[in-house]
């Protein structure tokens, strides 16, 4: 693949990245090492806080974004995929990347290419990297892309390294079964230093990764807890004390709370470079905010829509239990678009009893299905769905049909909620 010559947009940029490599996931550090060592990058000057997992990791950068910010440091965070703007993946202080940013870092990058060549991934963490170098924040908050050992996030020494959940997806590079995917996620382990589990019953593969590499190990559950109150409020414990009575994170959902405490295990283990107050841990939870996470709104015709990335049996299994603890009053219609390789009749079938309509809808992408055959895939699972055509078109169908007290569900893939926000 030629390289770049004289590209002024960002969206020339990221045309050429999808090209660049001949596979769209090629696993592993070494081009990513040799390219990053070549750019200069002088290594990371600050705490660097790695987060991984099969789901939650989205919700966790989110609420330790907002802990940190809350107390007052520069935060540096570094997530995947986006929604609607490439440049919601790199922010500074809660600031996207500036495009005069990125096409430095993609410059610098290009020059050192030599004879390797970057998956599109690959290239946008280099130059989250090379970002963060310029803009000199306290801390880096780096989220996994896929997997953990062979991520390109992986070149980076975690000084925290979270894993927040292990569930089965991607099991075409990550292994067929839990186990598997536990040791490949524990691969952001180091020697030494502090590996937050935000599960309370974690595959044995994670554990041993753990105890080999030498990592301090704390699981939820066992080395720190977050408990629900009666009154909506939860308690915090772990060796270093107790925080009672503290405000429920504003993101919602069942997971919220084990999600905030998995954070704040995290933060504590920075507290000697990045203290954290009584008032500013409520403060951040508070102000924690992630789009397309059930993500909750009320239209003016008083239907519900709720967004929700959901894209595996785990994370349905999750949407499924907000579902029921949020109850609409009416009927549940979805809206459901989902990419080939996931397993959609799993997902379906997690959601069938808390959904009483279904829509199709095509999913954009080299790996999104049409909303017929997606409807047929739903069939082979026993569930009737309508095809609706594009999101919009399909949200529009859903719009029509719902009445007041309904609620439409609007999920399945990143691809099928970054369009729905424009919608809602």
């Amino acid at each position: 693949m030629p390289r770049p010559a004289g590209f002024t947009r960002l969206e020339q940029w990221l045309e050429w990245q999808q090209a660049a490599h001949p596979q769209a996931i090629d696993l592993g550090l070494d081009r990513v090492a040799r390219v990053l060592a070549r750019t200069g990058w002088a290594g990371a000057r600050q705490p660097v806080v790695t987060v991984g997992g099969t789901n939650g990791k989205g919700s966790c950068v989110a609420l330790l974004e907002a802990l940190l910010r809350a107390g007052g440091h520069r935060v540096a965070t570094f997530t995947s995929p986006h929604l609607c703007d490439y440049r919601e993946r790199i922010r500074v202080d809660g600031e996207w990347v500036s495009d005069a940013s990125l096409l430095a870092a993609f410059e610098r990058i290009a020059a050192a290419l030599g004879r390797d060549s970057l998956t599109f991934f690959e290239f946008n963490t280099l130059a989250a990297l090379l970002v963060f170098e310029t803009a000199a924040p306290d801390v880096l908050l780096l989220e996994v892309g896929l997997g953990g050992r062979l991520d390109a996030v992986n070149v980076v020494d975690a000084d925290v390294a979270v894993v927040v959940s292990v569930a089965l997806d991607h099991m075409e590079y990550l292994g067929p079964d839990v186990e598997s995917i536990g040791r490949e996620k524990a691969g952001i382990f180091r020697a030494g230093r502090a590996a937050i589990c935000g599960m309370p019953d974690p595959p044995q593969s994670l554990l041993e990764t753990a105890a080999t590499v030498g990592a301090r190990l704390s699981v939820r559950g066992r080395e720190f807890r977050g408990l629900p109150r009666a009154d909506g409020r939860w308690d915090y414990r772990d060796a270093r004390g107790v925080l009672e009575a503290l405000p429920a994170p504003a993101l919602e959902g069942v997971a919220q709370v084990g999600n905030a405490a998995t954070a704040l295990a995290a933060v504590r283990e920075l507290s000697a470079q990045l203290p954290l107050s009584r008032a500013a841990i409520e403060q951040g939870l508070g102000a924690a905010r992630l789009p397309g996470r059930f993500q909750r709104r009320v239209d003016a015709a008083g239907v519900e829509w709720v967004l929700d990335v959901a894209h595996n049996p785990a994370a349905a299994e999750v949407l499924a239990a907000n579902l029921a603890h949020y109850p609409a009053s009416g009927r549940t219609l979805a809206v459901c678009g989902m990419l080939g390789d996931k397993e959609v009749e799993a997902v379906i079938a997690t959601l069938a009893e808390r959904v009483d309509q279904w829509i199709a809808a095509t999913t954009d992408g080299p790996r999104g299905l049409d909303d017929r055959t997606l409807a047929a895939r739903a069939a082979a699972a026993g569930i009737k769905m309508a095809t609706g055509g594009s999101v919009r078109e399909a949200m529009q169908l859903a719009s029509r049909a719902a009445r007041p007290g309904d609620r439409v569900v609007v999920f399945g893939s990143f691809h099928t909620v970054g369009p729905a926000l424009s919608c809602v």
